[in-house]
């Protein structure tokens, strides 16, 4: 699922992108109410914070909304009354999240958002004998259930989301990573040997030389 975070302070813009990837979505970011116009793409969910550059984000929405626009949005912001609670409401906010805030509940605020969109891959994921819950967060291999990181659950919902096709390496730490993670490393490579080595025989995630990984039961 891909979500959108518009927000001006880059430190908590590459935090939150972070956190949402570490939580298996994919994610486009925008410094400003431009930026975010330029973001193509189904979306399944977008955050916004409230005061950018270049606006008030809750009359960007509103504009939106009355254009046709219905992707759920989440409103992040340190005015706290409870008018400017319902404004946010008023005018085209599904959520709102006042700073400082838990990465934790942000995170489980947008994937709520998300089921509530009905938009997406399936809850479930499943190829071969591996079971992927992407809701629950839950990995199953011939039923006994698998103990994996984040970050592994990331790789590893990734490349279900496209069984039997060759994901490359700089997909995966776009969508598993955040934008400050070096694309000359080997975290990739190091994530998905573990994840190997959890998965156990017949291996299910094969290399592509020269290219990435494919999940594929042979």
């Amino acid at each position: 699922m891909r979500v959108m975070v518009v927000e001006d302070d880059e430190d908590l813009r590459v935090a939150i992108s972070a956190e949402l990837r570490a939580a298996g979505l994919e994610v486009r970011t925008a410094a400003d109410l431009a930026g975010a116009v330029r973001v193509t793409g189904p979306l399944a969910c977008a955050v916004y914070d409230r005061m950018l550059p270049d606006g008030d984000a809750i009359t960007h929405v509103h504009r939106r909304r009355q254009a046709g626009w219905a992707v759920p949005v989440l409103f992040l912001t340190a005015r706290d009354t409870l008018a400017d609670r319902v404004d946010g409401f008023a005018h085209g906010g599904d959520d709102y999240l006042v700073k400082p805030f838990a990465p934790e509940e942000l995170t489980a605020r947008v994937l709520a958002l998300c089921r509530r969109a009905g938009v997406g891959r399936p809850s479930v994921l499943r190829h071969a004998d591996l079971e992927v819950d992407c809701a629950r967060r839950e990995v199953r291999r011939g039923g006994v259930l698998l103990t994996l990181s984040s970050r592994e659950f990331a790789v590893l919902e990734y490349l279900a989301a496209h069984p039997d096709q060759a994901v490359p390496r700089a997909d995966l730490l776009e969508h598993c990573w955040d934008a400050e993670a070096d694309p000359m490393s080997n975290v990739v490579d190091v994530v998905i040997g573990r994840l190997r080595r959890k998965l156990r025989a017949p291996e299910l995630i094969h290399t592509v030389r020269g290219h990435g990984y494919r999940l594929a039961a042979s």
